[in-house]
């Protein structure tokens, strides 16, 4: 089986959700650990990039935070549109309209979603994403609980869990 970024992002935050943003563990150890569990060199370093890329993403999110308009209507590009469907892109409006996502949230999960190796994502998929990008941004505690419930709810009913 041809694991992906995603498959090893997902082990990790299975894994190591309960440490928050606060877990800097020794890469060299966790890449053996994740090598150990069956996953791809190549796969374990994408994924390192992508969640250095969320903290960098994180950080500039906060420095521009003041700026924005947060009632400005989003509109996606058209590999977005592509990579994120329908229901992804409602999924995002409807998390953003009950404020678990603000505008700033909202740009960094896309981001991290685009960064992803993967053609199409899916709803499920993305709403993982969310969960890993809301687990490291602090004073998002409620709004990680409660999407965490609703993946969780829905993995359950589809009787998968990793």
């Amino acid at each position: 089986m041809k694991e992906t970024v995603f498959d090893v992002l997902m082990y990790l935050f299975e894994n190591y959700m309960d440490q928050g943003p606060e877990f800097h563990p020794d890469q060299k150890q966790l890449a053996l650990e994740l090598t150990e569990a069956g996953f791809r060199r190549g796969e374990i370093r994408k994924a390192f990039r992508w969640l250095d890329g969320l903290s960098a993403q994180q950080r500039t999110a906060q420095q521009q935070a003041s700026r924005g308009d947060t009632a400005a209507m989003r509109h996606y590009t058209l590999l977005e549109a592509r990579k994120l469907d329908s229901r992804c892109r409602g999924f995002l409006l409807t998390m953003e309209q009950n404020g678990a996502l603000d505008a700033h949230t909202r740009e960094l999960v896309i981001e991290r979603a685009m960064a992803l190796d993967l053609d199409e994502i899916t709803l499920e998929q993305l709403k993982w994403v969310v969960l890993m990008v809301l687990n490291h941004q602090p004073g998002q505690e409620h709004a990680h609980a409660l999407l965490e419930d609703m993946v969780f709810d829905d993995l359950q009913g589809q009787g998968v869990l990793h």
